[in-house]
């Protein structure tokens, strides 16, 4: 039999299960992604809940093809499959249909999650029932997975900001062949004879080895369910951006980020530091045209920054807490800021709230441009609360001649035919550090025909992750073939200077990481004792 046969025999009669054979449904829905790698997927088993999972993993074993498990399968610019490359079929394991919600506790914001839920599903859920809690949410969009961005280690701008860090129990089906049919879980959770779970679930590390980790950035398991610590809906709340129209005003706006996120910690959440060129791909449309291949000039910068009134570097933040805290952080950030910034306006100001009814009352010229800006400020707000959005995917459209994304309802850039990479270095809080980084992003993307748009986001007061987006037209092989090349040289060239990404795509996966280093050798021992036919996600980061 072939593989169709031996899947269609084995799933018929299932009603939890969506086969899915056709090559021409296959390839639009599956196999497309923004980075431009090919991947050849034979089947998709669509599963609505757990049970028939094992069953697929056992015929994994027995009959020698590779499983890829997804939530969303959108995991833009980093690319949702990693390709086969030994011969053997792919056969993609589809979670989106496995959507279970469970409250764990609604008193203390603890909810368990299936991998198919989505931002926007959680944020529904929650509004619904009443609860007092934010959705994890991140830039990506409604559309995509909660338990597949924690999976990935991503983060958000609510007050929990570590996705992975606010997971605090899960459980796993492993693709060990003498395995088929158990579920891991904590030695907690299998010591609990309460029957509701409630302990493992509130505490994240467990007894004995942390092994939960072991299922983030790997293929070591099949999650089928994550425990999530939500961050509660704050009495009090307001967003601040501080406007820097000088360059050299830098060091000062780090300083002000660095000391404001160790003095505020708890009430300040992550802050973004974005460079005018990042700004401006947010609020106006490319000047050379969606199609270009070509870099912004400094003149056609300098016009639609004073066009569109865009400083040189934007530090945007947020506070939570109760109301008189709030109160007494917006004086202290206000008080800090005013030593060294052009403007600091907060969210919950009277010239925001002006602006905005005068733009909806008169949306037109001028007004029409700053009423567009507050609405993707109102968006940014609406994010930093917890609910979800597509403010930040039109960034993707910036070199997409083919589609419009105002015109679209959902934005999906993998389907839509963008192309993006994402270069997510780690940078150390450090002034000279930031403007070496700067000067090596601003000198090598434009080599290769990239617009370098820079934004610094800020977890701690002690490290950054910056993220760069690698904009390019997915149809032009030219255009590929430099955004291939930025990003490798983006790549090797920051490592010396000690700029080390904190995720890869699937192709640097494969090409940039030593499995002859200690830290992948030992991934090694444990994939083989876990995995031992590899037949779950091979090579997923896997070197070999």
């Amino acid at each position: 039999m072939n593989l169709h046969q031996i899947i269609s025999e084995a799933f018929q009669g299932e009603s939890s299960v969506e086969l899915i054979l056709e090559k021409e449904t296959i390839s639009k829905n599956y196999e497309r992604n923004a980075i431009g790698v090919p991947v050849t997927v034979a089947a998709v088993v669509k599963v609505a809940d757990r049970r028939p999972i094992h069953q697929l993993v056992s015929l994994a074993n027995e009959f020698n093809f590779v499983i890829q498990p997804i939530s969303s399968g959108r995991n833009w610019g980093y690319g949702s499959l990693n390709p086969v490359n030994d011969g053997r079929d792919l056969v993609v394991l589809d979670l989106s249909g496995m959507r279970k919600i469970v409250p764990t506790s609604k008193e203390l914001g603890l909810i368990t999650l299936e991998p198919g839920v989505t931002q926007q599903q959680l944020y529904e859920y929650l509004e619904k029932e009443g609860w007092e809690c934010m959705a994890p949410v991140t830039g990506a969009g409604p559309y995509c997975s909660i338990v597949g961005n924690a999976l990935e280690r991503g983060y958000g701008i609510t007050p929990n900001t570590d996705h992975f860090g606010a997971l605090t129990a899960l459980k796993a089906i492993l693709p060990h062949p003498d395995l088929c049919g158990e579920e891991y879980c904590s030695a907690v959770s299998s010591m609990d004879q309460s029957g509701d779970d409630f302990i493992d679930k509130t505490f994240k590390y467990g007894v004995g080895p942390y092994i939960d980790g072991l299922f983030t950035q790997s293929s070591l398991g099949i999650v089928i369910e994550a425990t999530f610590r939500l961050a509660r809906k704050p009495e009090g709340f307001a967003s601040f951006y501080v406007r820097c129209f000088n360059e050299g005003q830098l060091p000062a706006a780090v300083d002000f980020v660095r000391t404001t996120l160790r003095d505020f910690e708890g009430v300040v959440g992550s802050i973004n530091l974005m460079d005018r060129r990042r700004v401006l791909s947010m609020v106006a449309e490319n000047p050379n045209g969606p199609g270009s291949h070509q870099v912004m000039t400094d003149e056609q910068v300098d016009r639609l920054a004073k066009q569109h009134d865009v400083p040189e570097w934007l530090i945007v933040g947020s506070i939570y807490g109760k109301k008189p805290l709030v109160r007494a952080a917006k004086s202290l950030i206000r008080k800090s800021a005013k030593q060294f910034c052009d403007q600091i306006l907060f969210s919950d100001s009277l010239l925001l709230t002006l602006g905005k009814l005068i733009t909806a009352w008169f949306p037109y010229g001028k007004l029409a441009a700053i009423g567009k800006q507050l609405k993707s400020l109102q968006e940014g707000i609406d994010i930093m609360l917890g609910k979800p959005n597509q403010v930040a995917l039109p960034l993707a459209y910036w070199r997409n001649p083919r589609v419009e994304p105002d015109k679209l309802k959902e934005l999906n850039p993998a389907q839509d035919e963008c192309g993006l990479l994402w270069y997510a270095p780690l940078v150390a809080m450090n002034t000279a550090k930031i403007q070496e980084f700067i000067e090596h992003i601003r000198t090598t993307t434009p080599k290769y025909g990239i617009e370098p748009l820079i934004t610094f986001t800020n977890l701690k007061h002690d490290w950054i992750d910056s993220t760069i987006p690698i904009i390019y037209d997915i149809k032009n092989p030219d255009s590929k073939s430099d955004a291939d090349a930025c990003l490798s040289e983006l790549f090797e060239e920051g490592c010396k200077k000690g700029f080390i990404p904190y995720r890869f795509n699937v192709k640097q996966q494969s090409s940039v990481l030593n499995p002859k280093h200690m830290h992948w050798l030992t991934c090694n021992l444990v994939q083989m004792a876990l995995d031992s036919n590899n037949i779950l996600a091979a090579g997923r980061y896997h070197p070999k």
